[in-house]
């Protein structure tokens, strides 16, 4: 008769003796820093949202222990592991840990940044503690990748989630939380001290939480919106006049667009919501076809 009993969780010496066992040595460069708290894992499984038979996708799991977590409520698991060594463990501590779930869970071998697809069951959410070198390329390539997500919960450096969930006006709204509206309501739900944490970074992290909505217009494509937020912030103290020059072809024809769209030339990008660079994009569009 299988173990159906809830899985144990990791906490600090069971973190280490796996570590010790594998002869593993935490890299910056991979932003590997390992959770060490229970208590913080479920925390992070409770705020996302996650419920019972739902499909999670988690990146850069580690050694399991927010896995682990996601497993307790019922969850089956797609883990995405960059790291050999740390992927082939993951399933042994699975079978040690919850037994009773393992059949739950299956752990893929990828940089999640160059992976194309997911195997298995497409997944319904995103619950990750993302590297944070890596953590906002990762989040808007699965977005994209990825239309079968409908909420998560990621956690990043603390500085990094203030962007992710900045309003349009504030001091650190920028491309990230920009190109996050395209895909997302997003907002923070909350703080995580060093430390939970081994070994412990030497930067605070913040929870960002997010919900799936459809693309803003179907006029043009994402891509064009998104050239449009990169070059209002290539640089951020010039007027949109300036800053889409180059892309509109000239200063004259990004007046024209920028009037077309309804929006004062002398803005800054800094100012402008989602649906007003999409607004942007489309006027680029219809003014570059006239031309023709």
């Amino acid at each position: 008769m299988p173990d159906t009993s809830a899985p144990r969780l990791l906490g600090p010496a069971e973190v280490r003796e796996l570590a010790a066992r594998l002869d593993l040595r935490p890299t910056k460069q991979r932003g590997q820093n390992f959770v060490i708290d229970p208590n913080t894992v479920r925390r992070i499984v409770r705020e996302s949202g996650v419920v019972e038979g739902e499909v999670v996708l988690e990146v850069g799991p580690g050694l399991g222990s927010l896995t682990l977590a996601l497993l307790e409520v019922g969850a089956e698991v797609t883990a995405v592991e960059v790291d050999p060594v740390l992927a082939g463990e993951l399933p042994t501590t699975i079978q040690a840990f919850a037994p009773g779930q393992a059949e739950r869970f299956r752990v893929v071998l990828a940089d999640a940044l160059a992976v194309t697809e997911i195997p298995g069951p497409p997944p319904h959410a995103l619950v990750a503690n993302l590297p944070y070198n890596v953590s906002v390329p990762v989040l808007l390539h699965l977005m994209a990748l990825l239309p079968s997500l409908k909420h998560g919960l990621v956690m990043v450096q603390a500085e990094v989630a203030d962007r992710l969930a900045a309003p349009p006006g504030s001091k650190t709204y920028g491309v990230p939380s920009a190109k996050a509206a395209w895909y997302a309501d997003v907002r923070r739900a909350g703080a995580i001290g060093r430390n939970v944490f081994w070994p412990a970074p030497n930067v605070d992290s913040g929870l960002v939480a997010w919900t799936h909505r459809p693309p803003p217009t179907d006029q043009v494509g994402r891509e064009a919106v998104f050239a449009v937020i990169d070059a209002a912030f290539a640089h951020r103290r010039k007027a949109l006049r300036g800053a889409l020059r180059e892309l509109a072809g000239s200063a004259d024809a990004s007046e024209a667009a920028l009037r077309a769209a309804g929006i004062d030339p002398l803005t800054r990008g800094e100012a402008l919501g989602i649906d007003q660079f999409v607004a942007i994009a489309v006027a680029l569009q219809e003014t570059s076809e006239a031309a023709r």
